[in-house]
């Protein structure tokens, strides 16, 4: 074989691998690894503070809203025993609405931990209503997200 004809070979063959090495795969690994290690502990405990601010959202935009519209329209607020499910279907008991033009609400007022929001109407911390999720825990402690704590 001439000098020609065996560097021709010689470079093709360099170039015509399939897959990778080893060392190369293990390099990708560590890379994946290092990065994975800087940005894991930033993310624990922001699914928590996601679920405090939905809750947030819900009492002080959504459900007022919709309460409020809903009092705009028939004069007063929902009763404890009507409850939030006053705003998703027209109530039968006492105050019946005259002028329900719901749903006020488009789902169920359930809070991020799959549970319902507390509602009292008359409030017994403000005179209108009062709204609020139990939080993580279900029990009412200084985790609870409500509307009259600000």
């Amino acid at each position: 074989m001439n000098s020609t004809k065996l560097n021709t070979y010689m470079f093709s063959r360099k170039y015509d691998r399939q897959g990778f090495t080893l060392v190369e795969i293990m390099m990708v690994v560590i890379i994946i690894a290092a990065l994975a290690a800087m940005v894991i502990p930033r993310l624990t405990g922001r699914s928590e503070q996601a679920k405090v601010s939905v809750a947030h959202s819900d009492i002080d935009a959504h459900l007022a809203t919709a309460l409020k519209l809903y009092e705009l329209e028939n004069g007063n607020f929902p009763t404890s025993s009507q409850g939030l499910q006053a705003l998703r279907t027209k109530p039968v008991s006492s105050p019946v609405p005259v002028s329900w033009n719901g749903p006020y609400i488009e789902k169920d007022p359930i809070d991020p931990w799959g549970n319902s929001y507390v509602y009292v109407s008359p409030g017994k911390h403000r005179p209108d209503f009062d709204l609020y999720s139990k939080g993580k825990d279900q029990n009412s402690t200084e985790d609870d997200i409500t509307n009259w704590d600000e």
